[in-house]
């Protein structure tokens, strides 16, 4: 494992930033946006007795949340620039350290300017990192991926509480990671869900353990290059000190693990929904075995659990839920959690909504809301869960290729309603690869069209079929994001069954 990626440019004023107790007081710093991460990041360097400007394109309406955060900060003594003229270029006067939210892109004018001047520019998640205590600090376990990350961390979690450690999700879930880090009671270990943009702007983490739970194409437009994204994702081996964790059947994770710089002793371990070889997690029938955290692994393994402990209360278990759960186990195991904490916290995990959610039944026919499945590989997994679907799809592509995606599950569709701006992309994609298969398209864009798009599914369903809204899309062309999304289908459902006496 080496090579890893280069680190930021630093100034005289950032070097020793290494700890919360480091000379943080007189830092100049521009905060770049003020939604909840660029709020957080400004707080926590005024508390500090850092100079603080904060820039951001949006000018605050009274009430809104904006306006809050800029009072709060106003009374800590930051200077606010709000408007779209502040985010042109670097404001006047000196900087020692450009601290940017994680949705501006490398591209953006203020930061290609900071770049262009030499500035050490860092995310809220590498500056988190940097305010840590300086002796006994809560271990990070990191994983990022295009998809599985959230209900991986949250896994991982429960894992983690069934030991009896404080712990808590942090990072681009849950608790903000600088709330987290500057908490007074400290947590025990921390869960860090980290998306390709925070990455990015992170130079210096050190994890306990890391995990990529998988990399397909997506915000190509933020990166640049499908190589700058899949950068982004393999930093997030860089300097792990127990195990590297990479899935098996996605050799562009194992990949990363080889080309990254790690610490003398890490190990890579696998996670594969086949039989584990030894340093990997995996299947035997329906056990969770490991064959990497144990003694004599050429010859044993730990029972870690069962299916019907990923299964929970749902009809069935999909085949990419089972892989979220072994890759959070691998990092529960680094981190010396005991096989009976991953089994309870298994158990004890209930997924968040809009992910692979039962939303009823009627006539024989399950409705699932995945709305949350907003690119083309979210979806295959998706789709992979079933049988037979009526798959409702659609939204904004980001540019995405849909092709492969519905040549790969021809076989599973019983009909497909399309949605959204893109859907004539998709359309396209079915003429090509599943001409036979029934399309419905839904052009309504108003508050009704959920109930179009769930009774044209009902249509073409049949009894032992799954009606499927797993969009391979995002949602803002329509809905506010994609939780509106997924409540919209769930309350058509309901009325669907209202409807029809269920």
């Amino acid at each position: 494992m080496t090579g890893m990626p280069r680190g930021p440019l630093r100034s005289p004023r950032t070097v020793d930033l290494t700890h919360r107790d480091a000379p943080w007081a007189g830092l100049r710093v521009l905060v770049a946006g003020l939604g909840i991460s660029g709020f957080a990041a400004a707080d926590a360097l005024s508390e500090k007795g850092a100079q603080v400007v904060v820039i951001d394109g949006v000018a605050p309406q009274p009430g809104t949340a904006l306006a809050e955060r800029a009072r709060l900060l106003d009374l800590l003594g930051a200077q606010l620039r709000l408007g779209p003229g502040h985010v042109e270029g670097l404001p006047e006067g000196p900087i020692d350290l450009v601290v940017t939210s994680p949705g501006w892109p490398p591209h953006h004018r203020v930061l290609a300017a900071a770049a262009q001047a030499g500035l050490p520019i860092w995310g809220d998640v590498e500056l988190a990192w940097r305010l840590r205590p300086r002796h006994g600090a809560a271990p990070w376990l990191i994983l990022t991926g295009t998809n599985g990350k959230t209900t991986t961390v949250q896994m991982l979690t429960a894992m983690l509480r069934a030991a009896g450690l404080r712990a808590t999700s942090v990072g681009n879930v849950g608790t903000p990671i600088l709330e987290a880090i500057l908490d007074p009671t400290p947590y025990d270990v921390l869960a860090v869900e980290l998306s390709s943009f925070q990455l990015h702007w992170s130079h210096s983490l050190a994890p306990r353990a890391s995990a990529c739970l998988n990399v397909a194409p997506d915000h190509i437009d933020w990166h640049g290059s499908y190589a700058e994204y899949l950068a982004a994702k393999g930093k997030v081996y860089a300097n792990t000190e127990i195990a590297c964790v990479y899935n098996v059947e996605d050799p562009q994770t194992e990949q990363l693990v080889a080309d990254a710089e790690v610490q003398e002793g890490c190990r890579a371990v696998g996670f594969t929904l086949g039989i584990p070889a030894p340093s990997m997690l995996g299947l035997v029938d329906d056990v969770l075995a490991d064959r990497a955290f144990v003694d004599e692994r050429a010859h044993r393994a730990a029972e870690l659990g069962t299916l019907d402990d990923v299964r929970g209360s749902a009809p069935s278990v999909a085949p990419h839920q089972v892989a979220n759960a072994l890759a959070a186990a691998a990092l529960a195991r680094a981190h010396g959690i005991p096989a009976a904490a991953v089994r309870q916290g298994l158990r004890d995990f209930r997924p968040e909504p809009h992910r692979i959610a039962e939303a009823g039944t009627i006539a024989g026919v399950r409705y699932v809301d995945d709305s949350k499945a907003t690119n083309p590989h979210a979806a295959a997994a998706s789709l992979a869960a079933f049988e037979t679907v009526v798959w409702v799809a659609g939204g904004l592509l980001k540019g995405a290729d849909v092709d492969d995606l519905v040549a790969r599950h021809t076989d599973r569709l019983r009909g497909v309603v399309l949605i959204g701006r893109d859907r004539h992309l998709i359309a396209q994609a079915l003429a090509r690869h599943a001409p036979d298969v029934p399309v419905v398209d839904v052009s309504d864009t108003d508050t009704g069209a959920m109930d179009r798009v769930v009774s044209s599914a009902a249509a073409l369903a049949r009894a032992g079929d799954v009606v499927l809204l797993a969009p391979a899309a995002a949602s803002m062309d329509m809905f506010a994001n994609y939780g509106a999304r997924g409540e919209a289908f769930v309350e058509a459902v309901a009325r669907l069954a209202q409807a029809a006496g269920e």
